[in-house]
Parts: C-alpha cells; sequence; structure tokens
C-alpha cells in the first residue's frame, strides 16, 4: 500500500470513528475531527493541505464504497454510517490498539447464540468473523462463547442489525464442571 494510500485508509477509519459516535455529524466537524486526531497521531502539521484532500478523498472513497451517506441540508451538508458502515466501525473497535477491554476474567462467561437463515448468508459471516476477531470461540454451529467484556459491544450491533430472536447474548458464571474445563483449557485460564 502507497504512504498516499496508507494515509487515505487511516483517514478513512478514523472518519468511521468519528460517525460512529453520533447519529449524524456536518462534514466541517468530521473534516476537522479527522485533522486533529491525525495530527495528534503524529501526522505532520505542514502537510495540512495534503491533508485536507486526503479527507476529501476518504469520504468519497467511503460514500463510493456504500459506508456512509451525504445528507443536504439548509445550513450544512452531513455524513451518517449506512448499516455496512456500522459493520464495518464495528470491526475498527475491535481491531484497535487503545481498544480498553479488560481481558482478567471476571468470573462470567458471555454467550451468543446466533441463528441466520441462508438468505442472510453474508449478516451470518460477518458477525462470524467479529465473534473471531473478539476472542470468541464456536462451541457449536450457532453457540459462541468467550471470557472477554465484548457483550455491550454485540448488543449494539444486534440493535444496529435489527436482530431479536435471530441473536441472543446471555452472560453467566454457571457452567457445568467438564465445560468449564474444557473453556480454562481453550482460553487458558
Amino acid at each position: 500500500m502507497s504512504s498516499k494510500n496508507k494515509k487515505e485508509h487511516q483517514y478513512s477509519n478514523k472518519i468511521l470513528k468519528i460517525l460512529g459516535e453520533k447519529k449524524a455529524i456536518s462534514l466541517p466537524e468530521i473534516r476537522d475531527s479527522a485533522r486533529d486526531r491525525a495530527l495528534d497521531s503524529q501526522i505532520e502539521s505542514k502537510a495540512l493541505s495534503r491533508n485536507k484532500y486526503a479527507i476529501t478523498r476518504s469520504l468519497k472513497g467511503l460514500k463510493d464504497a456504500g459506508l456512509i451517506e451525504q445528507i443536504a441540508s439548509a445550513h450544512s451538508e452531513y455524513a451518517r454510517l449506512t448499516k455496512e458502515g456500522k459493520k464495518k466501525m464495528h470491526s475498527l473497535k475491535l481491531d484497535s490498539d487503545t481498544t480498553l477491554v479488560n481481558t482478567t476474567w471476571d468470573g462470567f462467561w458471555r454467550i451468543i447464540l446466533l441463528d441466520l437463515p441462508e438468505e442472510r448468508k453474508s449478516e451470518r459471516e460477518s458477525l462470524r468473523y467479529l465473534l473471531k476477531k473478539a476472542g470468541f470461540v464456536c462451541l457449536k454451529n450457532s453457540a459462541w462463547i468467550s471470557p472477554f467484556p465484548f457483550e455491550h459491544l454485540f448488543t449494539n450491533i444486534k440493535k444496529d442489525l435489527g436482530l431479536t430472536s435471530e441473536m441472543m447474548i446471555l452472560v453467566t458464571e454457571l457452567v457445568d464442571e467438564e465445560t468449564k474445563k474444557f473453556l480454562f483449557e481453550t482460553f487458558g485460564k
């Protein structure tokens, strides 16, 4: 990946994270916020005009990829995440170096039951990918378990995708001894 493409990719990820914080944000606010975050990340401040260009290209790329949509109002232009954009943003949260997820086991197991029909196969595969990234282990075809506290992230994903009975999230401390032994071996606890 060239340094130009890498910079645009960095901005795209920053923009998705910014849009994940609110329902919709004005384009000038996105540009300012993305630039400020980039400058905080040691991207040279003297390259401001190149940064503006990279942000504009990143916004266009995100729109072309169907990850954001732009809405015009009488006062300003706004952007917001699409359904696909929300999936991508949740994936970025799992990749982030600054994600503050406690990896010390708190005694609770997070179990996610996933049952999406064949016509929603792409969503099912995306969710399985996210579960794996979050450290969940597949127990059976549709049952996933983890000691890590990602239940709030998956509750948001469930809400964003409009899943009701297709995805169930359970948090429990009660597991039979044989299963507990297997899980401790699996997670190295």
